[in-house]
């Protein structure tokens, strides 16, 4: 699932509001990390991390490590800090997520 810039800005403004929830630190991304990070995008569908300063790794490095094993698609990195968003397989969800769709009005 790749996200149009409509669909980005959409999930960067979202993400304004959110607290860190995810620390990447100097042990980098372990099994315990990912199971964290999964969890979280099961519950929440948008996430918020940041990565230590004592990490060897950045928050791009982070970010681009992190989606693949998660199955998520990276919003944005600034900084310290990534976000990352997957849709809930929960189908009862009532605060889901819907992201605008992008095709254009045909007239």
């Amino acid at each position: 699932m790749d996200l149009t810039s409509k669909q980005r800005a959409q999930l960067r403004g979202l993400a304004n509001s959110i607290d860190t929830i995810l620390i990447v630190g100097k042990d980098g991304i372990g099994d315990n990390l990912v199971k964290q990070a999964n969890d979280a995008l099961e519950a929440r569908e948008l996430i918020k991390g940041r990565v230590l300063e004592s990490s060897l790794m950045s928050a791009r490095e982070a970010a681009e490590e992190l989606a693949p094993l998660t199955r998520s698609e990276i919003v944005q990195v600034i900084g310290t800090k990534f976000v990352l968003f997957r849709p809930s397989h929960k189908k009862d969800k009532k605060d889901k997520i819907v992201l605008v769709s992008d095709k254009k009005k045909q007239t």
